[in-house]
């Protein structure tokens, strides 16, 4: 084993695939190579799915790293990277996984690397259990721009589990990070649903946008369908929020077997738990943003009760950088305060 080599246990913490994105992330920002053992050995599959294999790859090769145990299935990995490479890149999950959380994997790097860089990326845009496109343009990609660097993602085609097939192009402008605060949202100044249906009745979409309305107490006009093209039939509703100082945006997928009103119901909790606890970040995005404050070396957010992947987030950034604490305080029955700040 390798000096210096950070070692790391995939059945900790929500003991799936955060834990290995944020190591690859690091690992590539950091240049410390890392071991891992027991890869998604809480999940029902466990070890490397596409989406993961796909996003070790793809670090791979935009640090030029060797690897060993990079196959699917595998449960057991070694990854050392040697230089951030800025260029042109392609990925393709070859499935419906999530092509955003691929993104994600390599986008610290790249934000860091010496010049510009151009992704295309293609399998899942909009399923389940990861952030759709639209939240990284909404929500995250704006915020990390207010750090200093500037990345633009543009949907080409919609991709629905389980057929995938969608595609996004990004564009990296790299440039150093700076501590930001995000305390306040202020007031709501606009609110909006969107319902995306492929190949499915629009009155399925119709129940979703009124059991909306209705659940938040919005007028109608504030939902819209949209019918749009991709390789196979999807549903997801989107409520995005913008305020003064925050934007966010919750998402719910319809499945099979399952109603649209239970579809809309669960975007409606999200929303109203955002809401009510008067905070300016979302659970899934105070998840994201801790690397981007950790790379930072500061910054402060008021977000809601800190999930099993904010903490697994915090424990693997702890692995790679202890230089930097993060440190939580409760402000309420479901409001808390981050604060990164160096040790």
């Amino acid at each position: 084993m390798l000096i210096g080599m950070i070692v790391l246990d995939g059945s900790q913490g929500e003991g799936g695939g955060q834990i290995l994105r944020t190591a690859l992330a690091l690992a590539l920002v950091t240049g410390k190579p890392f071991r891992m053992e027991k890869i998604r050995a809480r999940r029902a599959k466990p070890g490397l799915q596409r989406q993961h294999l796909t996003a070790v790859l793809a670090a791979a090769e935009v640090g030029a790293a060797t690897l060993e145990g990079a196959s699917l299935g595998s449960q057991h990995l070694v990854f050392q990277p040697h230089e951030i490479r800025p260029g042109n890149y392609r990925f393709a999950i070859g499935s419906a996984g999530s092509a955003t959380l691929v993104l994600q994997t390599v986008l610290p790097a790249l934000w860091s690397a010496a010049a510009d860089s151009q992704l295309e990326l293609e399998g899942g845009t909009h399923n389940p259990l990861a952030p759709p496109l639209d939240f990284l343009q909404r929500v995250f990609l704006p915020l990390v721009e207010r750090m200093g660097p500037r990345i633009v993602a543009r949907l080409e085609r919609y991709g629905f589990y389980p057929a995938g097939g969608g595609r996004a192009t990004v564009t990296v402008h790299p440039q150093p990070l700076r501590p930001i605060e995000l305390l306040d949202r202020g007031e709501v100044v606009y609110r909006q649903v969107r319902v995306l249906l492929a190949r499915l009745p629009r009155s399925i979409g119709q129940r979703e946008a009124a059991a909306v309305c209705r659940g938040l107490g919005w007028p109608e006009e504030a939902a819209t369908i949209e019918e749009v093209d991709s390789a196979g039939p999807g549903n997801a509703v989107l409520v995005e929020i913008g305020c003064q100082h925050a934007t966010e945006v919750f998402s719910a997928f319809g499945q099979r077997g399952v109603r649209a009103e239970a579809v809309a119901d669960d975007v409606v909790r999200q929303a109203r738990r955002w809401l009510d606890a008067d905070v300016p970040v979302g659970e899934h995005l105070a998840d994201q943003l801790l690397l981007p404050f950790a790379l930072a070396g500061g910054g402060r957010f008021r977000t809601l009760n800190p999930s099993s992947h904010f903490e697994t987030n915090r424990h693997t950034i702890a692995q790679f950088l202890d230089h930097v604490a993060i440190d939580t305080e409760p402000q309420g029955a479901d409001a808390y305060l981050v604060s990164v700040r160096p040790r």
